[in-house]
C-alpha cells in the first residue's frame, strides 16, 4: 500500500529520474531544477511497494502562502490515484501549518497541448481555480503560456 512521507535529500535523484521519464510534461532542464528545489524547499514523497513513485516540492511564501513548484508521478504509475493522494496529503499538512492559499502553475489551455488537459483537470479536481494566464512567464520557454491556479485552504480575511 502506498504511503506518503516527508522528502529527504537522498530522494532528489529519484525525483529527477521520475521527471526524466515524463518528456511530454517536462523540459530537459527540469531534472536539475527539481534536485535544487527539493534541497532548498522540501516536499513530500509517495512510496508504493518500497518504490518511490511520486513527489511534490513546495516553496513556502511566508507563513500563510505556498507554491507547488513541482509534482509528478512516475509514468508507469499514473492514473492510479497516487498523485491525488500525495497532493491531498501535502495540502492537509500545509493547511495544518497555517497556510491559507497555495498556488501552482501549469500549461494554459491556449497552448493547445492535449497532454496537459489531464494535468489541469487534476488540479481543478483538488480545488484549484485558474486566476490568470501569463505569456511569457519569466523562466518558461517562449510559446508556453502559464496558467496560474490557486486553492484556498482557509479563509484569507
Amino acid at each position: 500500500m502506498a504511503s506518503v512521507r516527508v522528502a529527504a535529500a537522498q530522494d532528489a535523484v529519484m525525483c529527477a529520474e521520475i521527471v526524466a521519464g515524463l518528456p511530454d510534461f517536462f523540459t530537459d532542464d527540469v531534472p536539475d531544477k527539481v534536485v535544487s528545489d527539493l534541497r532548498d524547499h522540501g516536499g513530500w514523497m509517495i512510496d508504493d511497494a518500497d518504490d518511490v513513485v511520486g513527489f511534490v516540492i513546495v516553496e513556502r511564501r511566508g507563513t500563510r502562502a505556498a507554491e507547488i513548484l513541482w509534482a509528478a508521478v512516475a509514468a508507469g504509475r499514473r492514473g492510479r490515484g497516487l498523485g491525488g493522494r500525495l497532493i491531498d496529503h501535502a495540502l492537509a499538512e500545509l493547511g495544518a501549518d497555517g497556510v491559507q492559499i497555495v498556488e501552482v502553475k501549469t500549461l494554459d489551455p491556449s497552448a493547445d497541448y492535449a497532454a496537459y488537459d489531464a494535468t489541469r483537470a487534476f488540479w481543478t479536481a483538488r480545488g484549484f481555480v485558474q486566476f490568470d494566464t501569463i505569456d511569457p512567464l519569466p523562466g518558461w520557454p517562449p510559446g508556453n503560456p502559464a496558467a496560474l491556479l490557486a486553492a484556498a485552504l482557509a479563509p484569507t480575511r
